[in-house]
Formats: structure tokens, C-alpha cells, sequence
């Protein structure tokens, strides 16, 4: 799988909802693809309804054209104690190009990746010494 970098023309930083990614999760489901919740019911105990945050990261080729994309998604968690969630999920691309884009300034786009990496690779409150 081809990593997607912010210069990339199929980069995309997007602004969903809850509905919106159960949809995108059913549709993984209905395909059997294997980035995505175990099931609505897991989707909907973990993450918490307002806005969700996608960046696709990769994108999956076969015979030449894209079959998926692979996003990294941000979320308000539903459980208490955890502010928030980092998690992948699958998405196709018809559904990933009606998506609304929120990066299309050059130097959001940088800032929001940058954003994402920090947030997959782990964040902590600190202290301040």
C-alpha cells in the first residue's frame, strides 16, 4: 500500500459525523474489509457523536486504480477517562471524494498531518517542570 503524503493531489484532511462513519463502517463490513470496527455496536461504544476528524494515509491499488483508502481517523472517545481515540478504517473511494475537506489551504493541510502524526504516535498530558 502506497503511503499518501500532504502533497499528494488524493490527500485529504475531512470533517465527518457519526452517521457518516457508520456508513463508511457498514460499507466495510458489506466487503469484508479488515480495517474497520467489529460491528456498529463496538463502533458505537467507542466513539463519541460530534465531529470526527479523517486523514487518509494510504491508499490500496489493484490493477491499477485505487480499491480503498486507508484513513487515519481522530475521535472524541465515549469512554470515560480517555479524552479521545486514533484508529484506522477503510474507505472507498467514491464515498472518500464526497467527503468535506477541511485542509485545501497548503499550510493547514501541513499543520492538521502534522497534527494527525503526533496524535497516532501518541499523546500525554504533561506537567510542565
Amino acid at each position: 500500500m502506497p503511503v499518501i503524503r500532504a502533497s499528494d493531489p488524493d490527500f485529504r484532511v475531512c470533517r465527518i459525523d457519526l452517521d457518516t462513519l457508520i456508513e463508511i463502517q457498514l460499507h466495510a463490513e458489506e466487503h469484508g474489509w479488515a480495517t474497520r470496527w467489529t460491528s456498529v455496536d463496538a463502533l458505537r461504544s467507542q466513539v463519541k457523536e460530534g465531529n470526527i476528524f479523517l486523514q487518509s494515509m494510504m491508499r490500496e491499488e489493484r490493477g491499477g486504480a485505487v480499491h480503498a483508502y486507508r484513513c487515519l481517523l481522530l475521535f472524541s472517545a465515549r469512554e470515560e477517562g480517555h479524552a479521545g481515540g486514533v484508529a484506522t478504517v477503510d474507505v472507498d473511494p467514491a464515498r472518500y471524494t464526497t467527503l468535506e475537506r477541511i485542509d485545501r489551504d497548503p499550510d493547514v493541510r501541513e499543520a492538521l498531518a502534522r497534527m494527525f502524526a503526533l496524535a497516532a504516535g501518541g499523546i500525554s498530558m504533561l506537567s510542565k517542570k
